[in-house]
């Protein structure tokens, strides 16, 4: 926890290393997944500044993409509007592929919609952004990373995943699978070293990380805040989400976050900057939700961001059945949701989890930000659900 510049909490919990009893402490090294992305979008930023880029440009002035991106700039990427998806099924997380052969990957992938149209997220957009950060620069962008960010704030413990070197106080991964915890699955090494999130870090280097995002000794405070605006639509609305990090406020308090999840390792870093508070919860178990932590950690310190209370209803059983159904998260991804004893279940991957009523469409999940309520048409009928995680809602559609 850091409060006006100075870290006021700095521990840990629990072991970093369950084989050989290893406790966790401030100085433990976690995977980032995607909160690494905050900082690839800062990289792309410096190189804006310079004028060795523009966030209008399309990503095709810089590398060679089939037709079907001609549309797709470099803002698009960083905002996951660009309409790529995530990894398609057929990857091979235990292959090591070259930058190219990542690249032609990328490139074969249909656009899930038109550039701009929508937001969804992509771990795609940023691994180009990778690749685009070399292209320009000449330079791996984890070593730009390394001497343009890390270095110059004394993040002397941050770097890109590197498997075979030997790292001091590097955290195991674990997972849980049918409630008995497991190792993290084995990835090859070149596809832990992309730019969709592929960082080790600790909190002592987060902390000095967030003190510099109060200055100007990385990016412009014109170029900061850019990164800090919501993302503006094709039909003009807006979505919660600059470059590189999620946007929003929460009882008027401005937040600025990003959560990451990779490897058994579950990160996140929230930032309330007219507070000056910022906590960062780094854990290694992948069923973990730092998320709530850091929101329930920060109403310790700012009665206002204290977490909301719910209270259980008792509604009809007629609406759980309304309810239940499936709903699109992402291509290929759904919601599986069904009726419970006055709640509702819901299913994503092999554990279902209990939603309790608070209102006749509202549900929301004991120890957990995560919120579920479902619209209706004319008819009466579920058209759609939205699944509010603590500040970034999403509407997902009910698919047959």
């Amino acid at each position: 926890v850091v409060k006006d510049g100075q870290i006021v909490k700095s521990q840990g919990y629990g072991m970093a290393n369950l084989e050989h009893q290893v406790p966790v402490k401030p100085e433990t090294i976690f995977q980032s997944g995607s909160v690494g992305k905050q900082f690839t979008a800062t990289a792309v930023m410096m190189l804006a500044q310079e004028g060795k880029l523009s966030l209008e440009d399309p990503i095709g002035k810089h590398l060679t993409v089939p037709e079907s991106w001609k549309g797709i700039t470099i803002r698009h990427l960083l905002t996951h509007t660009s309409g790529l998806g995530d990894y398609p099924p057929d990857l091979d997380f235990r292959k090591d592929y070259t930058e190219d052969e990542l690249f032609e990957m990328v490139t074969k992938q249909p656009l899930l919609f038109a550039p701009g149209e929508k937001w969804q997220y992509s771990n795609l957009a940023y691994v180009t952004l990778g690749i685009l950060i070399h292209k320009i620069s000449g330079k791996f962008y984890g070593d730009f990373l390394q001497e343009r960010v890390f270095q110059p704030l004394g993040m002397t413990s941050t770097r890109i995943i590197n498997e075979p070197d030997i790292v001091p106080n590097r955290a195991a991964g674990y997972r849980l699978v049918k409630e008995e915890i497991k190792n993290q699955d084995w990835v090859s090494p070149t596809l832990n070293t992309t730019a969709d999130g592929a960082l080790y870090f600790n909190v002592v280097d987060l902390a000095k990380w967030d003190a510099a995002l109060y200055t100007e000794k990385l990016l412009k405070k014109s170029s900061l805040e850019e990164m800090w605006t919501p993302v503006k639509l094709a039909d003009e609305s807006s979505y919660p989400y600059g470059l590189g990090w999620g946007v929003g406020q929460y009882n008027g308090h401005r937040r600025i976050e990003h959560g990451g999840g990779w490897q058994g390792f579950a990160t996140h870093i929230t930032r309330y900057v007219d507070d000056r508070l910022t906590v960062v919860v780094l854990t290694n178990l992948a069923q973990a939700d730092p998320q709530y932590i850091a929101h329930g950690i920060a109403g310790f310190y700012v009665p206002e961001l204290a977490l909301a209370k719910h209270t259980r209803i008792d509604i009809d059983p007629k609406l759980l059945q309304l309810y239940a159904g499936k709903y699109e998260l992402a291509p290929g991804r759904v919601l599986e949701i069904t009726p419970g004893d006055n709640m509702l279940l819901v299913k994503l991957g092999e554990r279902p989890r209990e939603f309790l009523p608070e209102a006749n469409d509202t549900f929301y999940r004991e120890d957990s930000e995560t919120v579920l309520r479902f619209e209706t048409d004319g008819a009466g009928m579920v058209t759609h659900m939205v699944l509010d995680s603590g500040g970034m809602p999403q509407k997902l559609k009910r698919v047959p």
